[in-house]
């Protein structure tokens, strides 16, 4: 019986299974994982509905579900994150059902979330919370089957978490995007090198001599304005929290408000979460020839409705590349304002995406065994899958610690011992 699907195109299979394959060398650990799971089979007869972006680095953790015993479907978490080919070889090589093409619209795009929910999901894994928000809105049928979720991304936990707050979240939620090896790499190594790399594939840039101002100094804020500075920017962070500007400051980098900073910048990055961080009135003082663009997960940080209204002209200059003049200068749009890093580029490298896909594994493992004593609201990841994972990657990458002796454990257990 064939795979159910809606993909661009299945004769792009052979190309996306060569992608899945390189990308998979720099996924030992969640290979480890996959390899026990295909022994012990601890997702035997579980429905999984993925709501990720549709990359090669997925496709490595929709394999580890598989080999679990679950059955899962996937869809896209954003309408410019998927990779065409990956979809089609999951669909036809590795008989996963995919919903997600490239470039789709907001009503396809809904529509892909909807036939991953039709399998009546027992666990969901979200990136931003929009299949979880499905479930809650206009698929509540369906949750009465779900035991938990997870969940990957800052944004999505933001949401979630006021849901729990509200009283309004139908079932418990792991905040797979809370653990350490998950945001203090993935969010900051991890977007940090791939935004970077979205921008320059759009536009060819040279870094070296520009000002780039980076809205928000939370994980991927950090990791954006890191790789900018080493690539020879003046970089300028803006904050709200008084805590992470100062972080900044004293990681080197300028901070001031959006408003002082908009004359100033080349390029425009926003990492908040946020709603509407560049706004208009930022546009208009911004040089002629500014590049704006959005690394977060919702293409609304930037309030692109108001500045296309108020363009005298919009064109496409080149793919991802959006000309709008406003006051007779030219400002730039890239990938839509979508995750420029995913849009314009491949996402994160496959190193990094390792331990935030081992993650997703070892939480749905840990869901199935665990569920029955949730409650209604958001979870972190155990402390001990956290460390696990870490000691696994350490070991891959050849890397060994020290051990505490008997003697410093006493030492750090013990109020008696102090100078001596």
């Amino acid at each position: 019986m064939p795979t159910a699907h809606d993909v661009k195109d299945l004769k792009l299979a052979a190309a996306g299974k060569a992608k899945i394959e390189w990308a998979a060398r720099s996924m030992p650990v969640l290979e480890l994982i996959r390899e026990r799971f295909k022994k012990e089979k601890p997702l035997k007869g579980v429905n999984i509905a993925a709501c990720l972006h549709v990359t090669t680095e997925t496709a490595g953790l929709m394999i580890t579900l598989k080999a679990g015993g679950a059955n899962a479907a996937l869809c896209a978490s954003n309408p410019l994150s998927t990779q065409d080919e990956t979809a089609a070889a999951l669909v036809k090589e590795y008989g996963i059902p995919v919903y997600a093409i490239k470039g789709e619209n907001n009503k396809t795009y809904y529509q892909h979330i909807n036939q991953a929910i039709d399998i009546k999901p027992h666990i969901t894994m979200d990136d931003g919370a929009d299949l979880v928000s499905e479930l809650h809105t206009k698929r509540t049928d369906a949750v009465s089957n779900v035991f938990a979720g997870t969940e990957e991304t800052t944004t999505g936990v933001v949401r979630l978490k006021a849901m729990a707050n509200d009283g309004a979240l139908l079932f418990p939620v792991i905040a797979v995007n809370d653990s350490k090896t998950k945001h203090f790499f993935d969010n900051r190594y991890g977007t940090g090198q791939s935004t970077l790399d979205g921008v320059l594939r759009a536009t060819n840039m040279l870094i070296a001599g520009a000002t780039v101002v980076v809205a928000g100094y939370g994980w991927c804020g950090r990791g954006v304005a890191q790789r900018a500075k080493g690539l020879g920017a003046t970089v300028v962070v803006t904050e709200v929290d008084p805590i992470k500007a100062i972080e900044a400051v004293m990681d080197g980098f300028q901070v001031m408000p959006m408003a002082q900073a908009a004359p100033k910048g080349d390029l425009f990055i926003t990492v908040t979460g946020d709603i509407n961080v560049i706004r208009l009135e930022h546009a208009k003082k911004m040089k002629d020839g500014a590049i704006i663009c959005n690394s977060g997960h919702f293409n609304a940080e930037i309030d692109i409705p108001a500045l296309r209204k108020a363009a005298s002209k919009v064109k496409e200059i080149r793919p991802f590349i959006e000309e709008m003049v406003i006051n007779r200068k030219r400002i730039y749009l890239l990938a839509d304002g979508r995750l420029v890093n995913l849009a314009a580029a491949d996402g994160h490298p496959a190193m990094v995406m390792d331990m935030s896909f081992a993650n997703q594994a070892l939480a749905a493992e840990f869901v199935v065994k665990n569920h029955q004593k949730f409650e209604k609201t958001v979870y972190a990841v155990p402390e001990k899958i956290d460390a696990q994972i870490a000691s696994l990657k350490l070991k891959s990458m050849g890397a060994k610690i020290d051990r505490l002796t008997p003697e410093q454990k006493k030492y750090l257990a013990s109020w008696e011992l102090g100078t001596t």
